[in-house]
């Protein structure tokens, strides 16, 4: 993913609510699948047609509707009629470069965050744009590829652990974004860990060459900065939120997740302070 915005000359002019995939293709094939449940029963399947989900909206439960690659304009535009979404909550869904955002609408609620992975025995991390969309027997989830980042959230629905299983699809939503966050602390930590050595080093031996490490952490600290400092904003939103959408006892934890990513965004503020003493 580019680290700064990007747009195409073909975009320039276009709507802002026509159905056009702004990004990367990452997967050849979109997959879609289903995990319908409530405290008694649970439904897993892997669906060909948007029109499989809607036989879930005639029961009582959660329905987790997961749509893999966004690239698929038939698909993104069935979502938009079958649900009857605004045209422009899945205009955002396909713009993967867009600034994360959180917005109202009559049925729905849309949030768009960067999710980011450290890339196994990788310096590497991977970002994807996230996107969801919550209603009230409904959440869906965009991602533009298919990974195991949410693997903990479906074992827990699997393995009926209470709250996942008794909760709406507002707690669904809180722990999906629990992940999100919990991997920014993650990886701050891990280069955290890195600068703290680097100081401990520098204090010890001082030398030329730790100029450039300096600058390297430097320009990585500033990436993962511009991704968090726009998903607190969301996540701050999110937590003072007051909608139908969002039950009370949902409420608390989303003002959990709130405290969680001020703990990541103050982290990377003292890392940089660090680093700029050097």
């Amino acid at each position: 993913m580019a680290r700064f915005l990007k747009k195409s000359k073909e975009e320039i002019g276009t709507s802002p609510d026509e159905l056009i995939f702004r990004g990367d293709k990452k997967i050849n094939e979109v997959l879609l699948r289903i995990i319908d449940f409530d405290a008694n029963s649970l439904a897993e399947e892997t669906i060909k047609t948007v029109k499989e989900v809607l036989k879930y909206q005639e029961k009582d439960t959660v329905t987790w509707f997961n749509i893999d690659g966004l690239h698929n304009t038939e698909i993104i535009e069935g979502i938009a009629n079958e649900f009857n979404f605004d045209r422009m909550v899945l205009a955002d869904v396909m713009n993967t470069q867009a600034r994360p955002t959180i917005k109202e609408y009559d049925n729905c609620i849309y949030i768009s965050i960067k999710m980011l992975q450290q890339a196994p025995n990788s310096d590497t991390i991977n970002v994807e744009n996230l996107s969801l969309i919550l209603t009230e027997s409904i959440l869906i989830s965009f991602q533009e590829t298919k990974g195991d980042v949410f693997e903990p959230v479906r074992e827990r629905i699997r393995k009926q652990k209470r709250r996942i299983r008794n909760g709406g699809t507002d707690y669904l939503l809180f722990a999906l974004l629990d992940i999100v966050i919990d991997n920014y602390i993650y990886i701050i930590g891990v280069l955290g860990e890195k600068i703290e050595m680097l100081e401990e080093s520098l204090l010890l031996e001082p030398r030329q060459e730790i100029i450039g490490e300096i600058n390297s952490y430097k320009r990585e600290l500033n990436f993962l900065r511009k991704n968090i400092k726009p998903a607190k904003e969301v996540i701050l939103n999110l937590a003072k939120m007051e909608s139908d959408f969002i039950t009370e006892s949902t409420e608390m934890h989303f003002k959990e997740l709130q405290d969680n990513i001020n703990h990541a965004s103050d982290s990377s503020d003292s890392y940089r302070e660090i680093l700029s003493d050097h």
